[in-house]
């Protein structure tokens, strides 16, 4: 009998939820996207309840929005992602720990260095999101005054992961003998020097830090650009998407398998996870009670800031009764920008209604009973819309324990999903490959640089 299809499940804790209204809503934690006995209490019952991971986003700028609605958004302020997740791994034992890093704006060794420390420290539980930076307001924080063309953000990317992950293999795994009698620490033939010199990095190598845990920390990757698509089926193991309905799911879901197949890859070597905002009741006018509520504590200035920023263009100059007008292109996300235009579009959506859509949340959404979220998500798992989600919260904690304490037992209920970890790295449990040593487990020993 074939083996039951097993779903993944990430929880997308930056903000901890992405719902304007969540700090303010009854029972909530107000600070709890800054408080961190609070990420350690959600951490662990998320590890209880077995999930893949806890996946940090990152903002490199203040989100550029009217101070009237900045001072009530809970996300003017969080922890930088990678510190975070660094001090989680000391009060964790087997979640996977993912965290977003810019290629725009970062460097490979300092991205490098980082995540492979982090899969050291954590055991083997470390994940790089791999993101191009879409909030122009970050280029100003750089030294920059105008944003990186989109194009060219994608295309360091792909320069850029190359060098990453060829840091990543600098030294072979059996390098470092440490042998006190003879003296000796690590074998020199084992050190390669990537010596990297390309169109838009020069990289030296090779890294300080022995080769980790999982070979490399697992790549992540959210873009749904046709630059994006192509960068993910390349390089992503796990694919962050974001889809309105399972027809789009499915879409999405069969290109990007399409592509990795055609780059040379197995279909299985990407695991597409949408992201899934999931509110739970005991009955399904309770769950919708619940939106109903959490919508309601959202201000306008939040929602029109909302919509300024998914386009790439400040709103707040439109009527607010008229349909959306027509929007230039910019170089912010081509797809985010794409997907509230056709929102707009498809539900006739006035300007004061997509903002208010926008300002909570307005991505796919299950919202009811403990069985019916099941069903959905099983729908989605045997129809290949997915293999998996990254679960987003309405609220914490109440909506985090909704949902690890009814709608868990019902998946696990179905075996399609764990009762216990299948191992202690984050590639075991998400049923990935070990990433061969490029230079040392496929290259002869005199392609070998030494020092």
């Amino acid at each position: 009998m074939a083996q039951t299809r097993q779903l993944r499940l990430g929880a997308f804790m930056r903000p901890v939820s992405l719902h304007t209204g969540a700090w303010r809503y009854p029972g909530a934690y107000p600070d709890a996207n800054f408080n961190f006995a609070h990420l350690k209490r959600f951490a662990q019952r998320l590890e209880g309840a077995k999930f893949d991971a806890f996946f940090m986003a990152d903002h490199l700028a203040v989100l550029n929005m009217p101070i009237e609605a900045l001072k009530r958004s809970h996300t003017v302020t969080s922890f930088e992602p990678f510190t975070l997740l660094s001090a989680l791994a000391a009060v964790t034992d087997r979640i996977g720990l993912v965290a977003t890093a810019s290629t725009t704006f970062d460097e490979p060794y300092h991205i490098a260095r980082r995540f492979a420390s982090l899969d050291h420290i954590s055991g083997g539980r470390a994940g790089w999101n791999i993101v191009t930076t879409s909030n122009p307001d970050a280029a100003l924080n750089f030294g920059r005054q105008e944003h990186v063309e989109h194009g060219e953000r994608y295309r360091r990317a792909r320069e850029f992961y190359d060098v990453v992950t060829g840091l990543w293999d600098s030294f072979a795994d059996d390098a470092f003998v440490r042998d006190a009698e003879s003296g000796l620490y690590f074998d020199p033939l084992k050190l390669h020097v990537l010596d990297h010199k390309g169109p838009s990095l020069s990289v030296r190598g090779p890294l300080n830090i022995a080769r980790s845990p999982q070979g490399w920390p697992v790549i992540v990757q959210a873009g749904a650009s046709e630059p994006g698509r192509q960068l993910a089926a390349e390089t992503a193991e796990v694919i962050f998407a974001a889809h309105a309905d399972l027809a789009a799911g499915q879409r999405f879901y069969a290109d990007v398998k399409a592509r990795a197949v055609k780059a040379g890859r197995s279909r299985d070597d990407i695991k597409i996870l949408p992201g899934a905002f999931v509110v739970v009741g005991d009955t399904v006018e309770e769950a919708r009670a619940k939106r109903a509520k959490l919508d309601s504590l959202v201000y306008y200035e939040s929602g029109i800031a909302s919509l300024s920023i998914a386009i790439g263009h400040d709103a707040s100059g439109f009527d607010p009764d008229a349909p959306l007008p027509d929007i230039p292109e910019t170089n912010a996300s081509k797809s985010g920008r794409e997907r509230v235009i056709e929102l707009a579009r498809e539900e006739d959506l006035t300007v004061r209604q997509l903002a208010q859509r926008l300002g909570g949340y307005s991505g796919l959404a299950f919202v009811g009973t403990a069985k019916a979220i099941a069903d959905e998500m099983e729908e989605w798992l045997v129809s290949e819309g997915s293999d998996g989600f990254n679960v987003m919260f309405p609220f914490l904690p109440a909506g985090l324990d909704d949902f690890v304490d009814k709608v868990v037992p019902e998946l696990q209920r179905r075996n399609i999903f764990r009762r216990e970890y299948e191992g202690s790295t984050l590639r075991e449990n998400l049923g990935l490959a070990r990433p061969a040593n490029r230079f040392f487990e496929e290259a002869p020993v005199d392609r070998r640089k030494a020092v």
